[in-house]
């Protein structure tokens, strides 16, 4: 049986360092000794109804779980080179959470965190509002369902990721990564995709300017696009475009399909642009 620490206010330097098989219960980890890494090392622990206002308090932290409790703007890195952890119903706002974790769920939670999940492995992320920037930028193996994300720069240099029925609002989103499907998702932004690899979007809304450009086995189902000029330039591509194209331009290989398409530009390319684009029930390719 677990021991239990309860309704009591910690602020020393590693307050509980190394604590096992323990439950901690509406305690507050804040206070003028302003002491760090209050629960670092920790093994076989679970934290509820706690709020932190202290800097790093789980580092190192293995097989625990953190329920509702609240970690405000002083927690700097509030997470780090934990595995094995549940996240739940917590609010967070310290930047740079969870970094260099693994095996880590997030459910119910609600973020604020510039650069949340830098090169984690194993996580999955549930029924949570996020917003960050460099969001799991270098992560890997990554589960996202019913998320809203706001932000910037997300999803870069990532490698297995899948997301769906989440709406993203963020520039810059999946660039270079790879081995990435999303489905039943809105994506908002400028310049997504670029520099990507084997990135699916399956009955996606994509709003946004210059969406998808030199991507490598790039492929779109039953999507739509919103405000999407000088689409897919120098990508290998093969889109079915339910509605409207603003613009395509320069598609390196493949075939892009829609209902209509404002403009078709072929010019001042820089490599062999070999692209077939059509509009939907017509035999006639563009010119």
């Amino acid at each position: 049986m677990k021991n239990i620490i309860a309704d009591q206010v910690f602020d020393e330097e590693r307050a509980l360092y190394s604590l096992k098989d323990t439950s901690v219960q509406k305690c507050v980890f804040a206070g003028p000794a302003d002491g760090e890494s209050v629960l670092k090392e920790c093994r076989r622990f679970d934290v509820k109804d706690c709020s932190f206002s202290l800097r790093y308090p789980l580092w190192h932290a293995r097989h625990f779980l953190l329920e509702s409790s609240s970690m405000d703007d002083k927690t700097r890195a509030p997470l780090w080179y934990c595995s094995d952890g549940m996240i739940k119903n917590c609010r967070i706002e310290g930047i740079k959470c969870l970094r260099e974790c693994r095996d880590i769920k997030v459910a119910g939670c609600s973020v604020s965190s510039p650069e949340f999940g830098w090169r984690c492995r194993n996580v999955q992320i549930e029924n949570s509002r996020i917003d960050a920037v460099y969001f799991l930028f270098e992560s890997k193996n990554v589960e996202i369902d019913n998320l809203a994300m706001s932000g910037k720069y997300s999803f870069q240099y990532m490698n297995k990721l899948r997301i769906k029925n989440s709406v993203l609002d963020t520039k810059d989103a999946f660039w270079h990564s790879k081995n990435v499907t999303v489905e039943n998702s809105t994506v908002k932004g400028e310049y997504l995709g670029w520099f990507s690899e084997n990135l699916t979007l399956v009955n996606c809304r994509i709003i946004g300017t210059q969406p998808l450009c030199y991507c490598k086995n790039l492929k779109l189902v039953d999507c739509t696009m919103e405000d999407a000029d000088l689409a897919f330039e120098y990508s290998d591509v093969e889109a079915d475009i339910r509605g409207h194209i603003r613009s395509v331009k320069n598609p390196r290989s493949g075939l892009i399909m829609a209902d209509s398409i404002g403009e078709v530009i072929r010019q001042d390319a820089v490599m062999k642009c070999n692209g077939t684009v059509k509009i939907r029930d017509r035999l006639k390719c563009c010119a």
